[in-house]
């Protein structure tokens, strides 16, 4: 409804919060075009994304979440854990494959909607601020009514989730079939459970797992599921930030120790 809606009191100001409304608005927006910025700029290096070499200390096998499965045609060679390039028909950085997903999760989020809905669109920029938009035409609409697909994102996202943690299994192997541990091999392990923390706690995971049952008694298994899943749920603004941050420090970890900027440092 419109503050100048028939019925509402007629206020002039914006808003009669006397504190700081804006900067919630404001550091989210911030964080948010910091990491489309990075992001974007990783996107087009097109290097320093994976480190497979043996240093003084043991094996560092790193590969960047920005970058995994690496399927482009020029590929770094063992970067792929689903073989060699699938062809010559992309020659593009092959992060550009991959980011498209994981964004469109992020972008089509209900709690992400709420934040970019705030800190770009000012729909509304805050509680009992007034808006500065005349109509609403909800999500029916191009860009938004992409959002009506954040289920199937949702679920692309757990096939990288599940690549991911691969990925940092693979991380712990050491020479000759060992095992051995490195800031490396945390920070990717961290990464995985980041994401699957915020990829398990979304409301399109919720309703999967019961939003359809009419009876939880007859779906024991499911209910047990679902009433774990809304525990998490509660923490999923949490999970979307520390994930968000965490996938691009991770990214950035393994571009340094690629570029040659510092070593992994290997525990054992």
């Amino acid at each position: 409804m419109s503050v100048n809606a028939p019925g509402r009191a007629k206020i002039d100001a914006k808003t009669l919060r006397t504190d700081a409304w804006w900067l919630q608005p404001a550091i989210t927006a911030a964080v948010l075009l910091s990491f489309i910025v990075y992001a974007t700029w990783r996107a087009f290096e097109d290097k320093f994304y994976f480190v497979n070499e043996l240093n003084p200390g043991g094996k560092v096998d790193l590969i960047s979440p920005f970058y995994s499965p690496c399927l482009a045609s020029h590929c770094v060679s063992g970067s792929s854990m689903l073989g060699q390039p699938i062809g010559s028909w992309w020659t593009l950085s092959p992060a550009l494959l991959i980011l498209v997903f994981p964004l469109g999760f992020r972008f089509t989020c209900y709690y992400y909607r709420k934040a970019y809905f705030r800190s770009f669109w000012l729909s509304p920029p805050a509680c009992a601020v007034a808006e500065p938009h005349t109509k609403y035409t909800g999500e029916t609409r191009f860009p938004l009514l992409v959002n009506n697909l954040h289920r199937y994102f949702f679920y692309i996202g757990l096939v990288f989730n599940a690549l991911l943690t691969i990925d940092a299994f693979i991380a712990f192997r050491g020479v000759q079939g060992g095992f051995h541990m490195s800031v490396g091999t945390v920070v990717l392990l961290l990464n995985a459970t980041f994401l699957w923390l915020y990829s398990l706690s979304c409301h399109s995971c919720r309703h999967a797992m019961g939003g359809r049952l009419n009876h939880f008694s007859k779906h024991p298994v499911r209910y047990r599921m679902w009433t774990w899943i809304s525990r998490l749920n509660t923490h999923h603004p949490k999970f979307a930030w520390i994930s968000l941050i965490g996938v691009a420090l991770a990214d950035y970890y393994v571009r340094c120790i690629s570029a040659g900027t510092f070593t992994d440092i290997l525990f054992f």
